[in-house]
């Protein structure tokens, strides 16, 4: 991009005045100062011949880096453009701006100068009623100014957002403006930041997240906080910090950054404010989003399915849970590698457009879809494997039963307990994901002890994305091949029957539809009577247990084996 390129609205400007935009290129600032009476006084007679506000951005060599017509809201430097210095530094550029009214800064000019770490915001004020030019023609001179800058604050709003603190500057005449002393200030001002930033310093090894919700119409308010609160823990177990959480309710999503304008600023100046490096929303994001929201808040935004899959990645532990994990991974990344401008589409056909080969974007795009196929190969053989297994436990008259439920529901625990199996356990979403069988006795009617196979299978969760479905078959068949299903529920989630309601959805989704359920509900001890009250005049058929205490352990294995001799029991 040439050097001269002037930024913000130019309809309706002449050739000529653009050139004089350009020519401001060309001037130079002394590092100590921040502006000259000589360059204010030509920023406002080209600022009064267009009659639109002139903005002009400076390096601390005194370089004039970017200028654009238009307020310092229009003609902003995008986030990705600016130097990445963190909390504690300014970005060491400064904005002079001409004003066409005689007033103060307006908050979405300072709101910009924040959003930008500019070490410095100068307004000035201009009147077109100035001296002649030689060709003719009022030209503007500078009336006042406004000198602002950021100072760092601690202070929040009932939100617990963090407010955007700056200080305004009393009127001031060009003359005292150009004689402050620039580098003296921005040092103090720097200084202070970097306590403010060591006082705060935190465990920079974790992601430092945002999370941002979105209500539409046919979201209840308590079905919206239990989705975020579910997604504050998919960050946590993830290993992210969870800083803040922005909520805005919309009839829809904005097509374009899934939440308005004015909010994801809100969210750029907050990120920026706090430190954040990471942006999770509460909903799939198309890629269009997901390129317009980090355009504008400058650091990268994902959304929950790509939390989850980071927490499988972390999770998988054998060969066949990472390929897995893989080829979702991949069929989730293949459709974002769209959109990211000219430069990575296909050249065209036509005369001048012919190229030397395929471009990178379709260089990945090949190579994963190769990836995919290999893993998809792979995933299949798998199946093959599983169902041998199965095929020989059936010819063994081995029944099965598969433990299915919601994420953090306890199937590990409880497979724990009953078996003496030393799966992974932790109050973390997810922590167990590959399958685990063993094999338990049961009493039976014939008073003979009768052994059945018991198979944990991955948690399910609200809205599972569709990728890991497709990619996790060969363990979700373990389900849908159980003679019959255990559906553990964690009775102390405020939220347990909605996750009944969920795992049922999914399970209703299966290909093939599964054997008879037993509903055993969890974490007894954890309960107050008000809630078991309501869980058994739903649930009567249900077993009432907790795993981690082996409260009831005996009666769902009484429960198992009549659940067992049902479900085998010739039709």
């Amino acid at each position: 991009m040439p050097i001269e390129t002037i930024y913000g609205n130019l309809q309706g400007l002449k050739s000529s005045q653009i050139k004089q935009l350009q020519r401001l290129y060309q001037q130079r600032l002394p590092g100590d100062r921040p502006t000259t009476p000589e360059f204010a006084q030509r920023l406002a007679a080209i600022s009064t011949e267009i009659n639109q506000p002139v903005c002009a951005y400076v390096n601390r060599r005194g370089q004039v880096i970017r200028v654009g017509v238009g307020t310092p809201r229009q003609t902003q430097i995008p986030p990705l453009e600016l130097p990445r210095y963190g909390a504690e530094r300014l970005s060491g550029i400064r904005c002079i701006a001409t004003q066409l009214k005689p007033e103060p800064p307006s908050e979405a000019a300072l709101t910009a100068m924040a959003l930008q770490r500019l070490d410095v915001l100068a307004i000035l004020n201009i009147t077109g009623s100035g001296f002649q030019r030689r060709g003719g023609g009022a030209t503007g001179y500078v009336k006042e100014t406004y000198l602002a800058h950021l100072v760092p604050s601690v202070e929040t709003t009932e939100a617990d957002a963090p407010l955007a603190s700056w200080s305004v500057s009393q009127p001031l005449s060009l003359d005292i403006l150009s004689n402050q002393d620039f580098l003296d200030l921005v040092e103090g001002l720097e200084a202070e930041f970097q306590r403010e930033y060591v006082a705060t310093q935190v465990d920079t090894d974790r992601d430092r997240v945002l999370i941002v919700g979105v209500q539409t119409d046919n979201i209840t308010p308590q079905a919206f906080q239990d989705t975020l609160d579910e997604l504050a823990r998919l960050v946590d177990t993830a290993g992210g910090e969870v800083l803040q959480t922005f909520r805005q309710k919309r009839s829809r999503p904005h097509p374009q950054t899934a939440v308005g304008e004015g909010k994801v600023q809100e969210i750029a100046l907050t990120a920026q404010t706090l430190g954040a490096n990471l942006i999770v929303f509460d909903r799939d994001l198309s890629p269009a989003q997901v390129r317009n929201l980090e355009t504008q808040i400058g650091i990268r935004v994902v959304d929950r399915t790509e939390v989850i899959l980071d927490i499988f990645a972390q999770r998988a532990r054998t060969r066949a849970g990472k390929l897995q994990v893989e080829l979702a991974q991949l069929e989730y990344m293949l459709p974002r590698l769209t959109g990211r401008g000219q430069a990575m589409s296909r050249l065209g056909g036509g005369i001048g457009t012919r190229g030397p080969g395929e471009t990178k974007l379709e260089t990945e795009r090949r190579a994963i879809a190769r990836r995919i196929a290999r893993l998809q190969e792979e995933v299949n053989q798998l199946q093959a494997h599983r169902s041998r297994l199965r095929q020989q436990r059936q010819h063994r008259e081995v029944p099965s039963v598969a433990i299915v439920g919601y994420t953090n529901a306890g199937k590990s625990t409880l497979l724990n307990a009953l078996t003496n199996a030393e799966v992974y356990t932790a109050d973390q979403l997810f922590a167990t994901l590959d399958p685990t069988t063993r094999r338990l006795v049961i009493p039976s009617v014939s008073g003979e002890p009768q052994a059945i196979v018991l198979t944990d299978t991955v948690g399910f969760i609200h809205e599972l994305p569709a990728s890991l479905m497709d990619a996790f078959r060969a363990t979700l068949e373990e389900v849908t091949e159980a003679d019959a299903l255990l559906h553990v529920v964690d009775l102390s989630h405020p939220a347990w029957q909605s996750q009944i309601r969920s795992v049922m959805s999914i399970l209703s989704e299966m290909p093939i539809t599964p054997g008879p359920m037993l509903i055993a509900l969890n974490k007894v001890d954890c309960v107050d009577s008000d809630t078991l009250a309501v869980a058994q005049e739903e649930f009567p058929q249900a077993v009432y247990i907790s795993a981690s205490d082996r409260i009831g352990l005996e009666t769902l294995r009484q429960r198992l084996g009549q659940l067992v001799r049902y479900a085998v029991a010739p039709s």
